[in-house]
């Protein structure tokens, strides 16, 4: 029922350039955490990204760029997934985003959305922590693609301007334990130093 879609897409400036997925975490590359929290809770999986797809061939999974130039922002990796599961994954009636740099999805992430959205045919479902919505971690109907690439040709550029229309539904997560500390599960590193902290992090909850 749902294709994940990794967003790794992204030009990552505060963090000097460069794919923030491929960076090292806990001896292993970001995107590897991610896919592997992820994969048990979807059907087929693709990565989003531009450029060169060799240097994701260690994943062995497809990489699909964006279907609208350029680099108009998230909305776009979120069309480029909908319009792959549609042609190969056909059944599935959405998919579920997650960046590249979120290890620490929870377990339970696509259930949860799929519950949100019961009786919901068009709306979207977004993952929220500490009050704050995630703007690029939810569910998406792949019925909306034609409508989402009209709008994106149109100049939408914010996630909400364009959920809005459609029905956005929050989907609250808490702060999951590892060994007494408190970590939000959307937790994701933008900086050099958020990198840092999450490896201290994942060295103290490893103990």
């Amino acid at each position: 029922m749902v294709t994940g879609v990794l967003l790794a897409g992204g030009l990552s400036r505060r963090m000097g350039g460069g794919d923030k997925g491929l960076l090292e975490l806990a001896g292993r590359p970001m995107l590897r955490h991610v896919i592997d929290r992820l994969a048990p809770q979807v059907g087929p999986m693709v990565i989003n990204a531009n450029g060169d797809p060799r240097r994701f061939a260690m994943f062995g999974l497809p990489v699909v760029p964006d279907t609208v130039e350029g680099f108009v922002g998230p909305l776009a990796g979120v069309l480029a997934g909908m319009r792959w599961s549609a042609t190969h994954a056909p059944d599935a009636r959405w998919i579920v985003t997650a960046p590249g740099d979120a290890p620490l999805l929870p377990r339970d992430l696509v259930e949860r959305f799929v519950d949100a959205l019961a009786g919901r045919e068009k709306a979207i479902a977004l993952a929220q922590s500490g009050g704050e919505l995630h703007p690029v971690i939810g569910l998406w109907p792949v019925a909306l693609a034609q409508d989402l690439e009209d709008k994106l040709r149109q100049g939408i550029r914010k996630v909400l301007d364009w959920t809005d229309k459609h029905g956005t539904v929050p989907v609250a997560f808490q702060s999951a334990r590892f060994c007494g500390l408190s970590i939000d599960p959307f937790f994701n590193a933008n900086t050099p130093q958020e990198l840092d902290e999450l490896r201290a992090m994942l060295v103290k909850t490893s103990r």
